[in-house]
């Protein structure tokens, strides 16, 4: 792991999101981390569990801009626009009596 993290935080949607970035620390990857603090480990449209590992290509963060924020906020934006993400709003918002 290098010593170029990066630690950023946002709300999505009500959800405290905490993001790890480490743009060189793997080498030819980049690492990407994505957890919910607000509520614990809250799903999201990117991982069920409330936390996501995400290896992408060195550089392309900052080719695309640089701002890790805009970028992991227009990936939860993106991946929330799905069916099944939606079908889940629906039924929390709603509740499930037979959840399992």
């Amino acid at each position: 792991m290098s010593n170029d993290i990066q630690t950023y935080r946002l709300t999505w949607q009500g959800i405290v999101v905490e993001i790890t970035y480490d743009p060189t620390g793997w080498g030819i990857v980049a690492h990407l981390q994505v957890e919910s603090l607000a509520p614990p480990r809250a799903a999201l449209p990117i991982t069920e569990t409330g936390y996501r590992s995400h290896f992408i290509p060195c550089g392309m963060i900052e080719e695309l801009g640089g701002d890790v924020i805009a970028q992991v906020k227009a990936w939860l934006d993106e991946e929330a626009r799905s069916l099944e993400w939606r079908k889940r709003v629906e039924a929390d918002r709603q509740g499930e009596l037979f959840r399992f």
